[in-house]
């Protein structure tokens, strides 16, 4: 961020961009969706707009952290279990196909490790797969899962799962991601059919 980004104005407009670009985003996606537009609607110039990131890439790794900053913030309020967690996102997920649409692009361009979002999933897959291990580990402790199951393995498994499922959606969108990511944790244990039923 600028010098001139870190003032508490600067702050107070950086998050403006991010809280439009993401409902703009959501729906018109990736490719469907012009910077000029996010600027144009912050009263910017597409300079002034960029003013306030170093480059599109880390404007586009900003915009899904501010994303995950608003599914986890109001998932956690909602369900609290990590499993509750990533099957309400999943779901939500399927509201908001621009995001999805984003989110797979630049995790694809960000597997190179100059990208400037490289950090950003590198981290997010990291935390992700510690808060899931930790949950299965406490159904273990709790003796609800089976206790050979290796935990940390089984959420990357979980994890590439969900990703996966959101690429078969966008080919077509009439799978629904939320019952399939369900249906495993549902086989796992880790969510009970009354609640599959309930949705």
């Amino acid at each position: 961020m600028s010098e001139k980004g870190s003032y508490p104005k600067g702050v107070a407009k950086r998050e403006e961009i991010l809280r439009t670009a993401l409902a703009i985003f959501s729906q018109e996606g990736y490719r469907g969706t012009s910077l000029r537009e996010v600027a144009r609607e912050c009263k910017l110039s597409l300079p002034g707009l960029m003013h306030y990131f170093g480059s599109k890439e880390e404007l586009l790794a900003a915009i899904l952290r501010k994303r995950d900053e608003t599914d986890f913030a109001t998932s956690h309020a909602e369900e609290g279990d990590a499993f509750k967690i990533l099957s309400t996102i999943t779901r939500h997920n399927a509201q908001v196909p621009g995001l999805v649409q984003l989110y797979a692009t630049l995790s694809a361009a960000a597997s190179d490790p100059n990208h400037p979002a490289h950090e950003f999933f590198v981290s997010r897959y990291q935390d992700f797969r510690a808060r899931l291990s930790q949950a299965l580990a406490e159904r273990q402790a709790a003796g609800t899962l089976a206790a050979g199951l290796d935990v940390e393995k089984l959420a990357a498994i979980v994890i590439a799962l969900a990703d996966g499922m959101q690429v078969q959606w966008m080919l077509d969108p009439g799978i629904d991601m939320g019952d399939h990511v369900d249906y495993l944790l549902e086989l796992l244990g880790t969510v009970s059919p009354s609640r599959l039923l309930a949705d």
